[in-house]
């Protein structure tokens, strides 16, 4: 029954969250730590930071560690597929369609129209993700500064990343040097 659960919860998720996996994540909080009580909301914020890290999509990497923790083997089964099977069959609904109607005007405006409603979609659930974590401007700079390298400076992702792990390293041990003195 708890398999089932979990499938319906993330198919429900899957199937009215338009925008991608971000805009799942204030769905799943809502059904998972406030609903169901599954887990709290610093184990949701840490599964949070690591679905972020993991490589692959946001949204089936918190529905493999959400469904691991709850169901094991059996729980990612029943997560991942509860994540993914709207998608895939919305999109394969899409593509058998689209090729008839992509040139219509009509086709055109409503997807031109749908751009602003998902990054809105998106801001939310990322400000409220920020409250949680508690981020303030002065760890925001960090991000921020990073993207204005990456983009105006033309410097490599790989490089901003790498100077702010040994940066946070650095500090951190430096921090924690001044406190034991």
């Amino acid at each position: 029954m708890l398999y089932l659960q979990l499938f319906w919860t993330y198919l429900k998720i899957g199937t009215f969250t338009i925008g991608g996996g971000y805009v799942m994540l204030s769905m799943i909080e809502r059904e998972i730590v406030e609903r169901k009580g599954w887990i709290d909301r610093d184990e949701f914020m840490n599964m949070i930071a690591l679905a972020q890290a993991a490589p692959g999509l946001i949204a089936v990497n918190s529905a493999i560690f959400i469904g691991w923790r709850i169901g094991g083997w059996r729980g990612v089964i029943a997560t991942v597929l509860g994540a993914v099977l709207p998608s895939f069959l919305i999109i394969l609904a899409i593509a058998m369609l689209f090729q008839d109607y992509k040139d219509y005007p009509a086709v055109e405006a409503i997807f031109k129209g749908i751009r602003p409603a998902v990054v809105a979609l998106i801001a939310a659930p990322l400000c409220r993700m920020a409250k949680n974590a508690k981020i303030t401007w002065a760890t925001a700079l960090i991000p921020i500064t990073g993207a204005l390298l990456i983009w105006l400076a033309g410097l490599s992702p790989i490089w901003i990343i790498f100077v702010t792990v040994f940066a946070t390293l650095g500090y951190t041990y430096l921090k924690e040097r001044s406190v034991k003195h």
